[in-house]
């Protein structure tokens, strides 16, 4: 068991940057460092990304229940990201909101839907009874894949890093023997 706890505690010490410079600390160190800690960054933003993606789901699906509309509307386009439609407003007023349809997943053209739209912004619509539930999903499988890139990225930094170090232990020993 401290076998492994050292293991693990190694691979850990080996695959998350530190912020700071250790004391002796070569160029080709420095540099695998630095590129370590723009790695980790990257795959935070990723996080930060799809955690907004959520966010901002969630908030449009709340302004859209503040002040509700369900019209019926039919389907001009379809498609797995984006699905354009086009409804009419008890008003009689018809809507074809530019960015389409929020959750359009499993949408055919020509269908007739159901659709929750914000009354005081009617660009901004849904499927019905659908909502940001239905984001969390892709969203959480993006953060996951972006963290599995990471930690495959630092995986082959270390490993980048050790061949390049025994590289030049190697040439300073054979140096230091021709001498």
């Amino acid at each position: 068991m401290k076998r492994f706890t050292a293991w693990v505690k190694g691979v850990v010490t080996l695959l998350i940057p530190h912020l700071y410079g250790q004391p002796g600390e070569t160029r080709t160190e420095r540099i695998f460092r630095r590129i370590r800690i723009g790695v980790v960054i990257a795959a935070c933003l990723v996080t930060l990304q799809s955690l907004l993606l959520v966010l901002g789901a969630w908030r449009n699906d709340r302004q859209i229940e503040h002040n509700m509309g369900v019209a019926a509307a039919e389907v001009l386009s379809a498609g797995p990201r984006r699905s354009t439609i086009e409804f009419v407003t008890p008003d009689r007023v018809t809507y074809r909101p530019e960015l389409g349809v929020l959750y359009p997943s499993e949408l055919d053209t020509g269908m007739r839907i159901y659709v929750e739209y914000d009354k005081n912004n009617p660009d901004l619509v849904r499927v019905q009874d659908r909502n940001a539930a239905l984001a969390i999903i892709p969203a959480g499988s993006i953060a996951v894949v972006g963290w599995l890139i990471a930690a495959a990225a630092l995986t082959g930094l270390v490993f980048l890093e050790r061949r390049l170090t025994r590289q030049a232990d190697d040439i300073k020993v054979s140096s230091q023997s021709s001498s």
